[in-house]
């Protein structure tokens, strides 16, 4: 790690009433479209709590992997595991490539200097725009691939969904319910659940690999506020799941896009 990588392991308490309000917050945005809530999670860990960048990823990734556990079960109740399990060459072709994707964005991460990370996740949050957009607004088409071409493109999809997923301290759905939609002709709620099963262990590695560098101290001594805001985050995503519907994609999905892209702009001036 750089030394430039400036960490702040143990940041001055907050009230739990504004971790949990704010984690919950989240969720409900993340709820109310069907993903967790994490790419808008981190800008709020950086902007409103104060953590350095790469705190905030890993204290993100923690969050994320707990709401992940938590959202599975539920999501393998809404589709049949064995509807899920009968297409595990999906999950396996993309996990060929988003577990070494994991491990190499988070050995990035740990060694890019502060202000240069704090770009790329600028540049990321404005890829989560885009395929927030693509996914929820437009409508998605296999692009009907024959299968020698399917695999590589598959396994090279998974690399960099990995290393996004990494670097940002997310689950990755963003990016792999359209993926798998695209390359392999599932429906959204399908390519849902199978993103959660590739997610899970593309998170694991990742998170394995931050554990290796001393940045990692910032989660043990955050552990009342991990926990906090994880509780809200998974609260937030049940009462956004209720409300699902409740506001038209079409206004939705464009103000959550337009979040992210001042996040971005933000986090690209941030010194």
């Amino acid at each position: 790690m750089t030394t430039d990588q400036t960490l702040h392991p143990l940041q001055r308490p907050h009230p739990a009433p504004v971790v949990f309000g704010a984690g919950a917050a989240i969720g409900t945005l993340g709820g109310m479209i069907g993903l967790g809530g994490a790419e808008f999670r981190l800008p709020l860990l950086i902007g409103l709590f104060g953590f350095a960048a790469l705190s905030a990823v890993i204290l993100n990734k923690a969050m994320s992997l707990v709401v992940v556990l938590v959202a599975l079960p539920a999501r393998l109740a809404a589709v049949p595991a064995g509807e899920v399990a009968a297409r595990w060459p999906v999950a396996v072709n993309l996990l060929a490539g988003s577990l070494l994707g994991a491990w190499a964005g988070a050995s990035w991460a740990v060694r890019m200097r502060s202000t240069t990370l704090y770009r790329v996740l600028a540049v990321l949050m404005v890829l989560m725009a885009a395929a927030l957009v693509l996914t929820h607004v437009t409508t998605l088409d296999t692009l009907a691939l024959p299968l020698w071409a399917q695999i590589p493109a598959g396994v090279a999809a998974g690399l960099g969904i990995g290393v996004v997923a990494a670097i940002m301290g997310v689950a990755g759905g963003e990016l792999l319910i359209p993926t798998i939609v695209l390359l392999f002709g599932e429906d959204i709620k399908t390519a849902g659940s199978l993103s959660l099963l590739v997610s899970l262990p593309t998170m694991l590695v990742a998170f394995a690999r931050y554990s290796r560098d001393g940045s990692f101290a910032v989660l043990g001594a955050n552990l009342r506020f991990t926990a906090t805001m994880a509780a809200g985050s998974i609260a937030g995503a049940v009462l956004g799941g209720l409300l699902l519907g409740v506001f038209p994609d079409l206004v939705l999905i464009p103000a959550l896009a337009v979040i992210l892209l001042i996040s971005a702009v933000k986090l690209a001036r941030h010194h």
